[in-house]
């Protein structure tokens, strides 16, 4: 069930976050920094990941934090054309794929709940009327609360348990 909330996806309480970068991304913009700065050992590990498996636009990666926090990063943007460069935009088939994956990894680990921003329209550069259709497709059946970060407020926590059983409120009436 996807839940839209307000506030800083960094201090959600879900059990897994996923964002979207490009294969080798440096995760030096937007989101991918951020994380990058929370969790060094997480980019270290998805640029070994990427040279060794050479990842591909479309797929999806998932590392674990020490305490127990899912970080999946959907490889929704082109690779950059140099090393040096940042990388391109966001494509509607990538998003696809990547959520799609996404959706198979959740059921594989077991995850039980999820935050995501709006997926590739940041950096990404998409517009939300294209992906939005996407995520509902992929993850709105989910049986678990699905949060949706539609609106980024630093260091804002968002009332992730009154907008579920808000949500679930409705549902059931």
């Amino acid at each position: 069930m996807l839940i839209e909330v307000v506030g800083d996806i960094l201090l959600s309480k879900a059990q897994a976050v996923a964002h979207g970068v490009a294969p080798n991304d440096h995760m030096d913009r937007g989101l991918a920094l951020a994380l990058r700065e929370r969790w060094p050992a997480m980019a270290k590990d998805f640029r070994h990941y990427c040279h060794v498996q050479h990842a591909q636009s479309g797929s999806a990666w998932t590392w674990k934090s020490s305490d127990g926090l899912f970080i999946i990063s959907l490889l929704t943007q082109e690779a950059a054309a140099t090393d040096n460069a940042h990388p391109g935009r966001a494509k509607s088939e990538h998003v696809n794929h990547a959520l799609r994956q996404l959706a198979h990894i959740v059921a594989k680990e077991g995850i039980q709940s999820l935050a995501l921003p709006r997926l590739a329209t940041g950096l990404g550069g998409m517009d939300w009327a294209k992906v939005q259709p996407l995520v509902q497709q992929h993850l709105g059946d989910l049986n678990i609360p699905v949060f949706l970060y539609t609106t980024y407020h630093p260091g804002q926590l968002a009332d992730e348990a009154r907008a579920a059983g808000s949500l679930a409120k409705f549902l059931r009436s």
